[in-house]
């Protein structure tokens, strides 16, 4: 099973359930049941379980039973899929579709991806590429180093707000 999950942020990422529903209908999804958290991301799909919202547990459940998880770039989503050892495909939200604020997303899955833990989407219409290497990608095991990464991050946004000033 794949298991999409878009969080619970108020603004839409569909262009991430086109991009899956696409690799579906081309047949580079075939043998497994693709069940997507949906959010606020109003959509339907004939080939695709769609659920807007779920308790922790239902959440908890789908991820444990999912062989790949394909996500937005939610930090906890991110750590708890790192936690239970899952080949994830990451896409982050960006602001110039109106997914998001600004592009925060990005540089967390950037960060995840280099250190070899997660599998980066940046261009949708290659998920079919992400999607053959996820079935071989063995994740880098997860280990915490909370001060790092803050400290990490603390200069990520320091260099976006310079940017826009």
């Amino acid at each position: 099973m794949i298991f999409v999950t878009l969080g619970t942020q108020d603004k839409p990422f569909l262009r991430l359930i086109q991009a899956v529903e696409k690799q579906i209908k081309e047949g580079n999804i075939q043998e497994e049941e693709v069940v997507v958290q949906a959010g606020s991301t109003k959509c339907e799909s004939e080939v695709m379980k769609i659920i807007p919202y779920m308790d922790q547990n239902t959440f908890d459940m789908y991820m444990k039973q999912a062989n790949i998880v394909i996500t937005h770039a939610g930090v906890g989503t991110i750590i708890q899929g790192l936690h239970m050892g899952k080949r994830m495909i990451v896409a982050p939200r960006l602001a110039k579709y109106g997914e998001h604020v600004n592009d925060h997303q990005l540089q967390i899955a950037t960060n995840f991806a280099k250190e070899n833990y997660i599998l980066l989407l940046s261009d949708f219409e290659k998920l079919n590429l992400v999607l053959a290497k996820a079935k071989n990608f063995i994740p880098k095991a997860y280990k915490e180093n909370n001060q790092n990464f803050i400290s990490q991050l603390e200069e990520e946004i320091q260099a976006q707000l310079l940017l826009k000033n």
